[in-house]
C-alpha cells in the first residue's frame, strides 16, 4: 500500500483490503450483476498493480484505476484507507467500483492529477 501513501495525510496502517457484503450490494445495484461478475475477479490486480491513484475528495481515501483492453473498460476502485487514528482492527475496505470508457477516464486523466502513475503509461 506505500504506492497509496501520498493519498492519505497519516500514515496507511494495513495492506489488507476488504470487500464486505453491503458495499459488494452497493456496487452490484448501481453497476450491474454482469459488470461485478465480469470484474470481481480483477479487483485485487486493481488495488495491487494500479495503473494510476487518484487523490479522493474525503480525506483517507483513494481511487486506483486499472484499464483493461477486454471491453476497453478503465476499472476505478475508491477504497477507504485504514490510517493512522482509526480503530487498529479496521482494514482498508473498497468503498465502491466505477467502469468507465476510455474516452471517460481521458477526461478523468485531463481533470484531475494522479497521485502515481505506472511507467509503462504514456498519458
Amino acid at each position: 500500500m506505500t504506492k497509496y501513501q501520498g493519498a492519505a495525510a497519516h500514515p496507511i496502517l494495513t495492506s489488507e483490503v476488504i470487500l464486505t457484503d453491503n458495499r459488494m450490494k452497493h456496487i452490484i445495484e448501481r453497476r450491474g450483476q454482469s459488470f461485478y461478475d465480469t470484474f470481481r475477479s480483477r479487483f485485487a490486480e486493481v488495488l495491487s498493480d494500479p495503473d494510476y491513484i487518484f487523490k479522493d475528495q474525503k480525506a483517507s481515501t483513494a481511487m486506483a484505476a486499472k484499464a483493461f483492453h477486454h471491453e476497453g473498460r478503465v476499472v476505478n476502485i475508491v477504497v477507504r484507507l485504514c490510517v493512522e487514528g482509526d480503530d487498529p482492527g479496521y482494514k482498508n475496505s473498497i468503498i465502491t467500483v466505477i467502469g468507465e470508457n476510455e474516452k471517460r477516464f481521458a477526461q478523468r486523466l485531463r481533470n484531475h492529477e494522479p497521485i502515481y502513475k505506472k511507467l509503462d503509461k504514456d498519458v
